[in-house]
């Protein structure tokens, strides 16, 4: 992957230079380690909704969609009803696939799930993150752990969890770190999963 220095003097992976909104992202989200189960929810049900389309698209809805998912609330969401699939489905701020919008509703409900059994969404995925200790050179579009994940999930019951899906995740939630060789945002994104990982009692490194 292209490394790009910005006008600002900034060394960015290729794809988060342009346009503002993809580079907002690449800089203070992508790659830093979260624990919050809201956002881990929120992560999954949009990258569920960005199948078939851009990331940037979704990314230029994503408030559209915390206003009409609740804020990605997980036992609100879990409660929603088919009165709430037809407002959705008439909502045109988000993306209006009644798959995806009932995915959503399903995996809120499994989520519960998942944080009754280990106690948190974090809990249960952040064991499966990996630390190098150099950045890489090529990404993937999917690994062996993200095919794991996506079958363990599957077998549970979620649904739009993908091999492919799941490695986007994983990539945003900071259970890797694909900022590439030479982007500036490798090192902070780094410092930033290692600290979370530890606050989990995962061993992650110096």
């Amino acid at each position: 992957m292209d490394i790009v220095r910005g006008d600002d003097g900034v060394a960015r992976c290729g794809w988060g230079t342009s346009p503002a909104a993809y580079v907002a992202y690449h800089d203070a989200e992508w790659g830093v380690g979260v624990t919050d189960d809201t956002r881990l929810f929120e992560k999954i049900c949009l990258e569920g909704f960005q199948s078939g389309l851009s990331w940037l698209t979704i990314l230029r809805k994503r408030e559209n969609f915390r206003a009409a998912f609740a804020g990605f609330d997980i036992e609100t969401v879990a409660t929603f009803s088919e009165r709430d699939v037809e407002r959705l489905l008439g909502d045109a701020g988000i993306v209006r696939h009644q798959g995806k919008i009932r995915s959503t509703i399903n995996n809120a409900q499994r989520a519960l799930e998942l944080i009754d059994d280990h106690g948190s969404l974090a809990a249960y995925f952040w064991p499966h993150a990996t630390f190098a200790d150099d950045p890489v050179r090529d990404v993937p579009a999917a690994t062996d752990t993200s095919t794991m994940l996506s079958k363990r999930l599957k077998k549970l019951g979620w649904s739009f969890v993908g091999p492919t899906t799941m490695y986007a995740f994983m990539q945003a939630m900071g259970l890797v770190n694909d900022h590439v060789a030479g982007c500036d945002l490798w090192d902070p994104a780094e410092r930033s999963r290692r600290a979370v990982a530890r606050s989990l009692g995962i061993a992650a490194g110096p």
